[in-house]
């Protein structure tokens, strides 16, 4: 019997599964906006730290620069979201080197700074950080205050674009835009109101943030409630709509009523970073240019500066030209004493005092022969361009960090004011703690000097008055010129002013005459100071005869008023005994005093070398009196090396508030450190630095010995070794000072900055005298303490 055949069932084939309908544009986009608050966000928070850094400029130009910095890098971010990781660093980078570019090349045009974007940008790059943080607040936006914030903010964007939309670390990503946002508070600091209302937006939108999305393919795709029916769907989102305002709501709510109680927690104000930076010093040669004016007058044809007026009243001449403010007077010398800050073109302006006329002045100045960092302007300047400046507010000064060269050409805008005499006559002088400085008498005034002040004074009751006599004496009584001997230290001043006049007595440089007025006039009450500048004859080259220093006096709402203590042309001065007699027992000096500094003279630029000699000594002359000079040179360097020590440690230990004072011996005992070849580094804290001294000195004194360092012993925290020098706990003393100078400034008492100078001095001196001969010598005139960053 036959099988039947098997049947075979055919499946047709099925047809191939369409692909999924692609989402209509309408989708597109409202994913894209559901993913855009997130980015949005993280350029809003870099974008306020922008806000916050620029209370303290000039103009918004750093805050928008900074916003297009938090802009541009969280926009590169997201279109390069499809790119490979390692990829996009590169590429945001070189995007932020294009935008940094450009950010220079505004500031340096809204600074009218000279130079092609290659030196700017070079210049901006070495030097960004220390004059961002000893800019003159407000800071003017330039390529060295804005290249750090700019680089910075791009850098914050680029790390929280990358981790809280690629990698999907919302919170995480917070964390670069809330570092800057604290730095930026930092670097402010108390030099603008709290950033209250800042501080809240950021809050507000960190929360905003974290309620959407975190990257844009899940919030394209993903829809909590897209399965849902319809009405469900709406109540559904009605919800989560209300959780999140009110959770917005409660963020909002705590950073508004927290922020002020946590601020009024804080006792004392934020710190200051710039504090621990120090801001562009002056020259030695600057600080104290009156003794200039005599080598000037040695050399009158000699061109330091030219001028030209472009815009001012030049009716009675050119107007005077200023170079520098002498406020100190210790009783030996007149010294600068300013603090100066780095400055954009534009300075702070002050109100003019009442009733004074004003005139704006516009000088183009080249820079000939004058040398040093002071920089010239008619007083007071208001806008400097063609040269990077830093400025003094209290003096009104300026100086060229850089420093003075030949063929320097800046332009300088002033305002000339000139007070309302009527008021001059019946004003007041200030007194207090605020004038005390240019009130200070210092110890030693002669006797002959306090009795002549004291009988021009008795005479004229008004402040005016009395600096008018004085004025009025000098001019009547004394003789201008030029080989006058220079110094205006008190037996100075006193031969200058009782010197007999056969004898070289009672004639002088305007160095004496505005010296004289100065100290005459704070001996009778007057606050004074001394002003070294140029009186220009016409516009054109300023020579050095036309150098002259002239006094001022301070009057309650005038303002600082200049006095002329100068004899008048051709006149013939009376003898000083016809109106001041001496006592008896109190004869004049007969001999010319030394000068306490000798007269400095600006160098010529450049001078022409002369050919040798014919017909000269032979060669053993030669030699030996080379030798000789060369002995007598070596000689005086070593000299001059050892003053400027010594005056580098009196400057440390004897100026400034108690807080500087014990910086400076911090700064003595860590010089000796590095002098004996023991260098700590800045990441040791004071204790473990005093502990390195002292073993440094035990060491030391066992080597001179011949005994092994046993360590020393710090048993009872304020042992002596060796000689009474300090050693163990003395020196931790002053690590605990320098901590207290630090943790809590303005504490530290007169006492204890006098304490620390003996501590530091005896230090020094013990670890010195620990070396063999020649070490100690060369100790005295090494020169690097002269030269190490302090």
């Amino acid at each position: 019997m036959g099988r039947d055949p098997p049947v075979v069932t055919v499946t047709p084939p099925r047809p191939a599964a369409a692909p999924p309908p692609a989402p209509p544009a309408r989708g597109r986009l409202a994913g894209v906006l559901r993913a855009a608050p997130l980015p949005a966000a993280l350029v809003v928070l870099v974008a306020l730290s922008g806000v916050v850094l620029g209370r303290v400029y000039a103009d918004p130009l750093l805050t928008r620069l900074m916003v297009g910095a938090a802009a541009g890098s969280v926009l590169v971010g997201v279109a390069a979201r499809r790119l490979p990781s390692w990829l996009v660093a590169p590429v945001s980078v070189a995007a932020m080197a294009a935008w940094t570019l450009l950010s220079l090349r505004l500031a340096a045009s809204h600074a009218a700074l000279p130079g092609g974007l290659g030196e700017v940008a070079g210049d901006a790059a070495r030097n960004a950080i220390p004059r961002l943080l000893t800019a003159m607040i407000p800071v003017q936006p330039a390529p060295d205050t804005v290249l750090v914030p700019v680089v910075a903010a791009w850098l914050a964007g680029l790390t929280a674009t990358e981790v809280a939309l690629r990698a999907g670390r919302v919170l995480l990503g917070y964390l670069p835009p809330a570092l800057l946002y604290a730095g930026v508070l930092y670097v402010v600091g108390p030099n603008a109101a709290p950033a209250v209302g800042p501080t809240v937006l950021f809050a507000a939108v960190a929360a905003v943030g974290l309620a959407a999305p975190g990257r844009v393919a899940d919030a394209a795709a993903a829809d909590p409630v897209a399965g849902l029916a319809p009405a469900v769907r709406a109540a559904v989102r009605l919800r989560l709509a209300a959780a999140s305002a009110a959770g917005l709501a409660v963020v909002v709510a705590l950073a508004a009523l927290l922020a002020p109680v946590v601020a009024g927690q804080v006792d004392e104000r934020p710190v200051d970073p710039r504090r621990y930076v120090e801001p562009p010093q002056v020259e030695s040669l600057d600080e104290n240019p009156l003794i200039r004016i005599s080598g000037w007058a040695l050399n009158p044809d000699q061109r330091l500066l030219d001028v030209r007026t472009v815009a001012g009243s030049t009716e009675g001449g050119p107007p005077r030209i200023r170079l520098a403010v002498l406020s100190d007077y210790d009783g030996v010398t007149w010294r600068v004493g300013a603090t100066y800050r780095n400055a954009g073109r534009i300075l702070p302006a002050v109100d003019p005092a009442p009733g004074a006329t004003t005139e704006a002045v516009r000088q183009e100045i080249t820079v000939a022969d004058l040398t040093g960092r002071l920089l010239p302007a008619v007083p007071t300047p208001r806008e400097v361009g063609g040269a990077r400046v830093a400025y003094d507010p209290a003096s009104g000064t300026l100086i060229r960090p850089e420093g003075l060269t030949p063929g320097l050409r800046y332009d300088v805008s002033s305002v000339r004011e000139s007070p309302d005499p009527n008021l001059v006559g019946t004003a007041n002088v200030p007194a207090g703690d605020a004038v005390s400085r240019v009130l200070r008498v210092p110890d030693g005034a002669p006797e002959q000097m306090r009795r002549l002040a004291t009988q021009l004074a008795e005479s004229n009751g008004a402040p005016y008055a009395r600096a008018d006599a004085i004025a009025t004496f000098l001019a009547e009584h004394y003789r201008v010129t030029a080989d006058a001997p220079s110094g205006h230290a008190y037996p100075n001043l006193t031969f200058f002013l009782f010197g007999p006049r056969n004898g070289g007595g009672q004639r002088g440089t305007s160095e004496q005459f505005a010296a004289a007025f100065a100290v005459l006039g704070r001996i009778a009450g007057l606050p004074t100071r001394v002003v070294v500048g140029f009186q220009p004859k016409a516009d054109g080259p300023v020579r050095a005869a036309d150098a002259y220093a002239w006094p001022e006096v301070l009057f309650e709402g005038v303002g600082w008023v200049p006095f002329d203590p100068m004899p008048r042309p051709d006149s013939d001065p009376r003898p000083v005994e016809e109106d001041f007699r001496p006592k008896p027992e109190e004869p004049p000096p007969s001999e010319v005093p030394a000068p306490t500094e000798q007269p400095t003279a600006t160098p010529p630029a450049a001078a022409p070398a002369s050919g040798p000699a014919r017909g000269g000594p032979g060669t053993p002359v030669l030699v030996g009196g080379g030798v000789g000079g060369l002995l007598l040179v070596v000689g005086a360097v070593l000299a001059a090396l050892a003053a400027m020590r010594r005056r580098l440690t009196r400057s440390r230990l004897e100026r400034g508030d108690p807080d500087a004072r014990v910086a400076g011996a911090w700064r003595e005992l860590t010089d000796a450190l590095r002098l004996a070849g023991r260098p700590v580094g800045d990441d040791l804290a004071a204790a473990e630095v005093a502990e390195r001294a002292r073993v440094a000195l035990v060491e030391a004194r066992a080597a001179v010995a011949g005994a092994p360092a046993g360590g020393g012993s710090r048993a009872g925290g304020g042992s002596r070794a060796d000689g009474g020098s300090p050693a163990g706990g003395e020196v931790h003393e002053l690590a605990e000072l320098i901590n207290q100078v630090a943790f809590a400034p303005a504490s530290t008492a007169p006492g204890q900055a006098e304490r620390a100078a003996a501590l530091a001095s005896a230090y020094g001196d013990a670890l010195r005298d620990a070396r063999p001969g020649w070490r100690r010598l060369w100790w005295r005139v090494r020169p690097g303490p002269l030269r190490w960053r302090r």
